[in-house]
């Protein structure tokens, strides 16, 4: 089994498919969260996206977003399903804080679901810190929101 990494943009084909897989795991979860949120998930703003793939075949992605002068977002992380458990969601995170990095930035922060405990503990074993709901997510409360120091 070959495990690569590839360093892309929102236009990437596989990345695209990863994250229409993405939505309709999500809007199963919870479809009128889901609705609410969508709109703070649009590719076009995305340039840093990482997509992971095992014998030639996309399995997960992740991508970065500048938020402000030193801090980046995680946004549109996701494995398929027949691929959780192995480590890929960390593989991920870590290389796109280390991107984040590269590119100057101190501090990434994130949100997820409430209905998505798997994700909530791979950011919590990856040391982000749950934090007060930021931005466009304020007042929502199926949101969680984390942030994480880049050393």
């Amino acid at each position: 089994m070959t495990i690569e990494v590839e360093r892309t943009n929102s236009e990437n084909e596989d990345f695209r498919k990863l994250v229409s897989e993405l939505e309709d795991h999500l809007t199963c979860g919870d479809e009128k969260v889901h609705s609410e949120c969508k709109q703070y998930n649009k590719l076009e703003s995305i340039k840093h996206v990482i997509v992971v793939y095992i014998d030639k075949k996309a399995i997960g992605c992740g991508a970065i977003r500048k938020y402000d002068h030193d801090t980046i977002e995680i946004k549109r992380m996701f494995v398929s399903k027949n691929t959780r458990k192995k480590g890929v969601g960390t593989k991920i995170l870590i290389e796109l804080e280390t991107w984040a990095k590269e590119l100057g930035y101190k501090k990434s922060i994130l949100e997820t679901g409430t209905m998505l405990p798997e994700a909530i503990g791979l950011y919590k074993r990856n040391n982000y810190i749950q934090v007060p709901n930021y931005g466009q997510y304020k007042g929502m409360e199926k949101s969680l929101c984390f942030a994480k120091r880049l050393y």
